[in-house]
C-alpha cells in the first residue's frame, strides 16, 4: 500500500536482477509527488515531510542530492567506526564524515552523480586513516549500492577539527 492506502502494482519488474543476498531488517519508505525535483516528499511514518526544489530555485526546498549526501555521510560514519573497532583503533568523538554529492550532465547522456567522502579523524596517523576509509568503503551499504556507478573519491583529514 502507498502512504495514501492505494494498492501497489505487484507485477514483476523488468529491471529486477538476480536475487540479492540481503536479509532485510529494515525498509525505509518515502513517496515523492509533484514535479520530482520540484514537489513534495513524505516518508510513510511522517518523519520526513517537506517540499523539494532544485538547488538553483532559491525556494528553501530540499533537493535529492542533499538527502543522498546526508544518508551517505551517516551510513559511512557508521561503517568507519565499525572498521576502526574491528581494527582496534580508537576514533575520537570529533570524528565526522562529510559526503559531497555532485550532480551534472553525464558524458554518456542524461545526468549523473559524483561523490567525495571526507573522513575527518583528528590526531589519527594518516596511513591508518586511509586504511580505515578503504575498509569502510568496502562495507558501507551506500558504497556497495553505488560501486561502479558513480565517480567516487575518498579523502582522509587527520589534522585539526572539522567545523
Amino acid at each position: 500500500m502507498f502512504g495514501d492506502g492505494a494498492p501497489r502494482d505487484q507485477s514483476p519488474s523488468p529491471w529486477k536482477g538476480p536475487p540479492l543476498t540481503v536479509e532485510v531488517t529494515y525498509t525505509a519508505e518515502s513517496t515523492a509527488s509533484g514535479g520530482g525535483r520540484t514537489g513534495h516528499v513524505r516518508s510513510v511514518d511522517g518523519t520526513l515531510d517537506f517540499e523539494t526544489a532544485p538547488p538553483s530555485a532559491g525556494t528553501g526546498g530540499v533537493n535529492p542530492e542533499l538527502l543522498f549526501s546526508a544518508g551517505y555521510a551517516a551510513c559511512f560514519l557508521g561503517a568507519l567506526r565499525k572498521a576502526a573497532r574491528v581494527s582496534g583503533v580508537d576514533l575520537s568523538d570529533d570524528t565526522v564524515v562529510t559526503a559531497k554529492i555532485g550532480f551534472g550532465k553525464h558524458s554518456e547522456g542524461g545526468f549523473g552523480l559524483t561523490a567525495t567522502l571526507v573522513g575527518h579523524m583528528p590526531g589519527l596517523d594518516p596511513v591508518v586513516a586511509e586504511d580505515l576509509m578503504a575498509k569502510a568503503h568496502q562495507n558501507c551499504p551506500y558504497s556497495k549500492a553505488t560501486r561502479g556507478n558513480i565517480d567516487l573519491e575518498l579523502q582522509s583529514v587527520t589534522s585539526g577539527l572539522h567545523v
